[in-house]
């Protein structure tokens, strides 16, 4: 036995941990004899003070333990013997017995299931006597009379009897104890009889009911086949079952439960089960059930604080109209109140403080989503502090139930003086206030701000004036097939990016989110605007260079290519739902007052199209950008001009400004330096317009000063990007 308590302590440490705590005694009988004769066990406590969690699972243990003797006494036969022999015999019933353990010791439900079949004769009734008190529950079945009598009901008392069709046939039955409802049903041949029931969850209750003793039938008529929870008790025909249980605190235990679980939603259906209309109280939280009928107007509900936080301001829901589902007259709506944060805690890193306060709301049998108008849940809390901010969120349980997962998609926060209102579409556990710590504060936005919002606006009038300047000069034929067209259009792309770069945060204060919608996909679109013409004013400059005898490509083909792709992307993207809309950066100074912006929203969804659609190509084009300056270079700086300076730095100056190298600062914001690179990046990028429209007019005063020729290495009609715009 030794080799096998040791395998079982290696494979279930709950179950080793169990039976070393309760330090049970072994003495087996009758070690002769075959089946379970062979086996019998007196299991004796080693601590005459142990409480009574550790009798209800020795308890649990004893059945299963007796029958892992018969099964493991083989092995101790085979230690005497041989162990080879039976050594494939073991492992198999190691295997059973492992599996019965595991199942045994993990049914710690409080209700009570006996299931069975009824020989009798054609007459049938089912006569009960039920009352108040913790003694045992009986069971006989004889020719006519399936009865049900005991001393186990928390406050109902009942007896009568109650007539069933008559029936030659054997009939299927079983009983359901639930005694924190107080509830005992007989279900016979599929139909529910309620023998007995209260309205009220009971404190204290009689529960955990175990075999107590059974009577085998003399006559063909009795139980045969019974089973508790799945778990056969006798094969052969029994005239009677008698259970015994002990008093305990259902509520208690059940939140216990519950907690261990994250059973949040056992909470609901609880309450759904119990038929109970109004408020139910548990120490772990407090629902109220309410039917909502056809003509639902809407409803606000006070929630009522516990005695125990008599003085404390609760939250409040408003509901709206639309909850109530179509085509439905009636629905129950449950409202659950959980006055402590145990049930949803987050296991891991967590960058977030919860507030104790968790509402959820639930239809019967309902997925509410898409809400026209919006539940609305107010909670009341402390001052928050400048440094920490408070955000409305909902526990996901559609990936894993029993996993904790924050999310605030479908949530708007109305932060007020005190008190955080929570809008949200849907409804599941949500509306959590959340104490945020958050990693993705911004050092210095404000500073940033100013000086992203005025390089725009400089940049703004600069590309409105190139705009104009290089339309002028496309009036010459012989400028269309040059690279003045994509110049162009890089600039009309940076006039849009940095026209509604100034605008997003104007609209996503003061518009609707619909009007926001729209603008943070237009930002988008100009985004990627800008870094396709990039591309292609890189694509340009390879030609220019090394295909000197080669025709230049059509620019409608560029247009195609640069306006037209990134519109069928967004439009795609459009029409995905929740991905764009109103983003919150916050400042690391004062949490409490975001930056908001109309952009790609801050979801999961939103994050992969950022990653995808922004770093991405980003960093291709700006490798691309790096790869064409350097094989330019490369190429020209034998050139006389080349060894001038201001020549030099002009040359690559202008190329990086085209290419978009500069963009490449985006990949340098880490470490020491992040701050700095941040500032550079925030600078030059929004003063990327105004850089191109320096470019142009240098160069086209150093034409004009003759510092250059029209045929020179630099402004030659092989590198018409380099220095000056292009041939006239």
């Amino acid at each position: 036995m030794g080799e096998l308590h040791t395998l079982i302590r290696a494979s279930t440490d709950r179950t080793a941990a169990l039976l070393w705590n309760s330090k049970l005694s072994v003495l087996p009988l009758d070690s002769t004899a075959n089946g379970w004769s062979r086996s019998r066990v007196f299991f004796l406590a080693g601590q005459a003070t142990c409480d009574r969690k550790s009798r209800r699972r020795r308890r649990q243990v004893s059945d299963i333990f007796s029958f892992a003797l018969w099964i493991a006494s083989p092995l101790t036969e085979g230690i005497i013997t041989t162990m080879k022999r039976e050594k494939s015999r073991v492992i198999l019933k190691l295997g059973l017995l492992l599996s019965l353990l595991g199942q045994g010791l993990s049914d710690s439900e409080r209700d009570f299931r006996m299931c069975g079949k009824w020989n009798h004769g054609t007459s049938r009734n089912i006569w009960f006597d039920l009352r108040v008190g913790c003694e045992n529950l009986t069971i006989v079945a004889n020719e006519s009379t399936l009865s049900i009598e005991g001393n186990i009901m928390g406050q109902c008392q009942n007896s009568s009897t109650i007539p069933l069709p008559d029936s030659s046939k054997e009939s299927q039955f079983c009983v359901f104890w639930d005694p924190l409802l107080d509830l005992l049903q007989v279900e016979m041949d599929g139909r529910n009889h309620t023998l007995c029931q209260t309205e009220v969850l009971q404190e204290s209750c009689c529960t955990y009911l175990s075999l107590k003793s059974n009577e085998n039938a003399s006559e063909i008529y009795g139980i045969k086949d019974g089973e508790t929870k799945g778990d056969v008790i006798k094969r052969n025909l029994q005239r009677m079952y008698s259970f015994y249980g002990e008093k305990d605190n259902c509520k208690k235990d059940f939140c216990k439960e519950a907690v261990e679980s994250h059973g949040a939603k056992s909470i609901e259906q609880l309450a759904l089960r119990s038929g109970i209309m109004g408020r139910m109280v548990l120490p772990c939280a407090e629902v109220s059930t309410t039917k909502l009928k056809e003509g639902f107007e809407g409803l606000v509900i006070n929630l009522t604080a516990p005695q125990s936080k008599a003085l404390k301001q609760m939250p409040s829901v408003a509901l709206p109209p639309s909850l109530m589902p179509h085509g439905k007259t009636s629905v129950k709506m449950v409202l659950t109140y959980y006055s402590e944060k145990t049930l949803f805690q987050q296991s891991g890193d967590v960058k977030a403080e919860i507030l104790n306060e968790v509402v959820g709301i639930s239809i019967e049998n309902e997925v509410i989503s898409n809400l026209p108008d919006p539940v609305k849940i107010t909670f009341s809390h402390r001052v928050m502090p400048t440094n920490k901010s408070t955000k409305c969120v909902f526990w996901d349980t559609k990936q894993d139930p029993n996993e904790v997962m924050w999310r605030w998609e479908g949530c708007q926060t109305i932060r007020r003086q005190g008190e955080t209102e929570c809008r949200c579409n849907h409804l599941t556990y949500f509306a959590i206030l959340v104490d945020l710590k958050l990693g993705s504060e911004v050092d210095h936005l404000e500073a940033l701000t100013y000086i992203t919002s005025v390089g725009c606006a400089v940049s703004l009038c600069s590309c409105f004036c190139l705009i104009i300047l290089l339309t002028k000069m496309l009036r010459r034929k012989a400028q269309v097939q040059s690279s003045i067209p994509i110049h162009r259009n890089l600039a009309i792309a940076l006039f849009l990016l940095c026209t509604l770069f100034v605008l997003t945060g104007v609209v996503a204060n003061i518009g609707s989110e619909k009007v926001c919608r729209v603008v943070g996909a237009a930002l988008h679109y100009s985004l990627l605007c800008s870094f396709t013409w990039m591309g292609i004013e890189i694509f340009a400059a390879f030609w220019l260079v090394h295909r000197v005898m080669s025709p230049f490509p059509d620019h409608r083909l560029f247009s195609l290519l640069g306006f037209v792709v990134p519109a069928v992307l967004v439009a795609v993207l459009v029409s995905i739902n929740d991905i764009y809309g109103t983003r919150e950066i916050i400042p690391s100074g004062d949490v409490t007052n975001p930056y908001k912006m109309c952009w790609l929203k801050d979801n999961p969804s939103g994050s992969l199209v950022h990653f995808i659609t922004n770093i991405s190509y980003s960093a291709g084009v700006v490798f691309a950008g790096l790869v064409m300056l350097c094989l330019v270079l490369n190429k020209i700086q034998s050139r006389p001009e080349w060894s001038r300076n201001q020549a030099s730095f002009l040359s690559i100056w202008g190329l990086s400004c085209l290419f978009g190298c500069t963009w490449s600062l985006e990949f340098l914001n880490f470490g020491s330096l992040s701050e700095s690179v941040l500032f550079l990046f925030c600078a030059i990028n929004s003063l990327q317009g105004f850089f191109l429209m320096l470019r142009f007019v240098l160069l086209e005063w150093m034409k004009k000063q003759g510092s250059v020729t029209e045929r020179s290495s630099t402004g030659s009609t092989k590198q018409p990007m380099l220095l000056e715009p292009e041939k006239s």
